[in-house]
Formats: C-alpha cells, structure tokens, sequence
C-alpha cells in the first residue's frame, strides 16, 4: 500500500512524489524543508510551493501533524503531552526543560512487548507500532518544539523493536534535508534487543542507552522477560565490538562520536546492595560507558519502592571509584504521572467507558 503521509518520507520519497504531480524537481527540497524545518500543520502554509500544487498535494496526502489533546505541567517545569496517533491510538511525550538544554523524551510503540514488572507501559502489553510520522509529529507539533536541545526515545515502547521506523525518523532529525542535528543530541534506549541492536550500530551514529536495571541474569529474568530472548551478556558481547567514548574523554582522531549508557533504576532493597554495585562494575568491564541512575517513578499497584537519595550517591560513588563512570538522574515530573503509561492508560480507560 502506497504511504500517503508527507511526514516521515524522505528526499528521495519526496522526489517521487514530485514527480509524481508534476512538479518541478526542486520542489521535493521545498516540502521536505517545510516538513522538516518548519511548524506547519497543513499543506496550505506551504506558501512557496503554487496553490495548484498545493492543492494536488492535498487531494493526494496528508501532512502527518496533529496537536497533542492533553497537558500537564509539573511544579518543577516538566510537561507532559498526550498525542493521537495517525491510527487511533494515544502516545506520551515529555518535554523536560533544565538551565543548560531542553530534552524531548519521544515514544516509539503504543505499549510495549518487553513486560518489565516495574514500567506501567509494560502492563498495557503491545498495541501497535508507531509509524515515523506519528515519531516525528511528537517533535514537530510540540508547543516547545523550538526550545528542544536534545532528544531521547525513552518513552514508551522498545524502540529496536520498531527499528525501521525509529532509523527513518533520527534520518530525518539528522540530514541535510531534516532538522540537521547533530547524531550526538539524539540518545535511543533498548532492553537489549539484539536484531535490532546490530542494525542500529551499523546503520546510526547516535547514541546507545541500554536499560539495565540488574546486572545479573537471574534477577534480570525474573523482573526483565526479554533477558531470556537477549541475555545482558551477549549483549555486552556485541556492543564489545565497536567503539564509544562516555564523553569524559578526548575524541581522538576517527573515532565515532557516540556515547554509550546503561539506566539503571535503583530500587529499595532489590538491585542497591553491595553485591549488585559489583557486579555492575564486573559486567561492565572493559567498556566505555556511563551509568546513569534513576529514581523509581511510583505506579499504582506496584511492590516496587524507591532507593533513598544517599544510597544512591553511596553507589554513584563507588561506581565511579571503581572506573565505571556514573551520574545521579534528578527526578523529574512525578505529579504529573511522568512516568510512561500512566496518561495513555488512563485515556484508553476514558475511552471504553
């Protein structure tokens, strides 16, 4: 079936929809820049392109931008979105904003297959897969949209588990013809999947973060499902293949330019104990990295509790002492639910009411 969506096409795409009506060559790069530079949200604003065109362009397609429905705005400046999907569906994107830059935390799957006991999104199961418009329309029909400085897909879902998708949207973020960032202001998360792992080391140069959270096999299988699939071990067998510098050092001459992280959620009693900070730094050797730490975000229903503050500079601390290189993550947006799922579930509910 024919992609009828503007967004989310890329030059190429956007040639053959030129040629296809009748327009002169150069108009590809002029819809591409009006997709990709510009806040539009029809074909109409399109203002260089003739109306003739225009209006052949939307007998044809369709832009891809819609306005999130919902907002929330936390006490410390953390915002929440909740965007329609092109099918229906409900995604969240939070927008968090700090003294120095503004990061965009985008989602990549309605749901999500993964199952991690602790992430409401987990609990929904997987719905469907994000189209790149549906990525994109999460950057571009944001109210913030110029203030973004960096962008992470953390949201909900398993990002290399909807890797065509999530490619084709840090293509765009990234080309001459898109947004023309730089790969090292865009960070993709996984659990660890590996087929889609080896293609986004192959196929991308912006940076890796793998939720780790235990950092031995059995307690990652028992919270962590997908460790049976993609065992943390051969995962940090492949990544052992290629190059990464964490930032504190110097770039040296032809080296890859991507950082590398694994997430770390310290919960109360279950992963913070001396044990598990050796183990972290045992599993990590050899690696360029960093660890960043994150408080648990609390969901309803949940056994999980959250590590207090000093236990967790206790294990940054000794982390770092250790040569594995680790940052304390502020928590961010708890009022407003920032934790992913819970407005989506909460929509979805509203919705079979």
């Amino acid at each position: 079936m024919e992609n009828k969506t503007l967004s989310g096409m890329s030059l190429s795409e956007l040639q053959n929809v030129a040629y296809k009506l009748g327009m002169p060559q150069y108009a590809a790069k002029q819809i591409a820049a009006w997709l990709y530079t510009k806040q539009i949200f029809s074909i109409s604003e399109m203002t260089n392109i003739s109306k003739t065109f225009r209006d052949k362009l939307e007998t044809e397609y369709e832009l891809g931008r819609k306005h999130p429905i919902k907002k929330m705005v936390s006490k410390d400046g953390t915002v929440k979105y909740l965007f329609p999907t092109q099918n229906g569906h409900f995604i969240e994107t939070v927008y968090i904003p700090t003294a120095d830059r503004a990061t965009l935390c985008v989602s990549s799957q309605v749901g999500c297959k993964m199952g991690c006991q602790f992430c409401m999104t987990g609990r929904q199961g997987f719905q469907a897969q994000l189209t790149a418009a549906d990525i994109l329309n999460q950057i571009y029909a944001l109210p913030e949209f110029q203030k973004v400085t960096n962008i992470v897909f953390m949201g909900q879902g398993e990002p290399l588990d909807n890797i065509d998708n999530v490619l084709r949207a840090c293509e765009i973020l990234t080309a001459p013809y898109g947004l023309a960032w730089s790969p090292k202001r865009i960070t993709v998360s996984t659990v660890g999947n590996l087929k889609g792992l080896k293609r986004f080391l192959n196929e991308c140069q912006c940076n890796l973060a793998v939720s780790l959270h235990f950092p031995t096999s059995e307690q990652r299988l028992e919270f962590m499902p997908a460790e049976k699939a993609w065992p943390i071990a051969k995962v940090i067998e492949q990544l052992k293949e290629y190059e990464f510098c964490n930032g504190e050092h110097q770039w040296h001459e032809g080296a890859k330019q991507r950082r590398l992280s694994f997430e770390y959620i310290i919960f109360a009693g279950l992963n913070d104990s001396h044990r598990h900070r050796n183990a972290i730094v045992e599993l990590l050797s050899g690696l360029d990295c960093r660890v960043n730490l994150i408080p648990f975000h609390s969901i309803p229903d949940s056994p999980f509790k959250a590590a207090p503050e000093q236990r967790m500079k206790e294990i940054r601390d000794y982390l770092t002492y250790k040569g594995v290189f680790s940052t304390l993550r502020a928590s961010r947006g708890e009022d407003i639910m920032a934790a992913c799922g819970l407005l989506t579930t909460k929509e979805k509910q509203n919705k079979t009411k």
